[in-house]
């Protein structure tokens, strides 16, 4: 009787991110990139989010925004918690045309509604608001509620919703308190977007998952 040859299991890739997360990923630090190389003296007023470029008929400075940011320390950490948060968001979407497109809606809008509640709550007080801080909170919202559902949407109520959503507000609190957050660079930090955009996050990630992914079989 012989004997049978002793079999490795595959390995599992070390890195396997779905590629939309990387992608914006590469978007948020290499963006970041081709700022340095630009007068931002120039930039950041102009397609910052600001009050002033609202009322001024510019409303696509609360998507342009998202893409601007501070320093490299805030682009890499935006970069970073993006990256893992977008992860299981991807995931769930998937790779479908409409897929891609309801992940990209999802991060849009969110961080574009988060930094119109900034703006809007602040006036004409504060400069230019920079940074997908609110985008990455929305993903951070969704990827505890499809944890929560083992891939699907989970409810709001779960025990690891509640338990993100109670430590995203801690953490938010004290940067409010503090003034300081890591990665933040030196630059004032708008937490308040950070809450916003979770907020957003928890709840349409349901609105545009139902909205964009194909119907599933019984």
């Amino acid at each position: 009787m012989s004997e049978k040859p002793e079999v490795s299991p595959p390995n599992e890739p070390v890195f396997n991110a779905p590629w939309p997360a990387v992608a914006l990923l590469v978007v948020t630090v290499g963006g970041y990139g081709v700022q340095t190389l630009v007068d931002t003296g120039q930039l950041l007023p102009r397609w910052g989010a600001t009050a002033q470029a609202i009322a001024a008929g510019r409303p696509q400075t609360l998507i342009t925004a998202m893409f601007l940011h501070a320093s490299w320390a805030h682009a890499l950490m935006n970069g970073a918690f993006g990256l893992a948060f977008a992860t299981p968001v991807s995931r769930y979407f998937g790779t479908t045309a409409k897929g891609l497109l309801g992940f990209a809606l999802f991060y849009i809008v969110c961080g574009g509604l988060a930094n119109l509640a900034f703006v809007m709550a602040h006036g004409s007080n504060l400069g230019p608001l920079v940074g997908a801080s609110g985008a990455v909170s929305a993903l951070a919202a969704a990827a505890a509620r499809i944890a929560a559902g083992r891939g699907e949407v989970g409810p709001v109520t779960s025990p690891l919703v509640i338990g993100m959503g109670a430590g995203w507000i801690i953490t938010n609190l004290i940067t409010a308190i503090t003034g300081f957050t890591p990665g933040a660079g030196g630059a004032s930090v708008a937490w308040q977007v950070h809450l916003v955009g979770f907020a957003l996050g928890l709840v349409l990630i349901e609105v545009i998952g139902r909205w964009s992914r194909p119907a599933r079989g019984d």
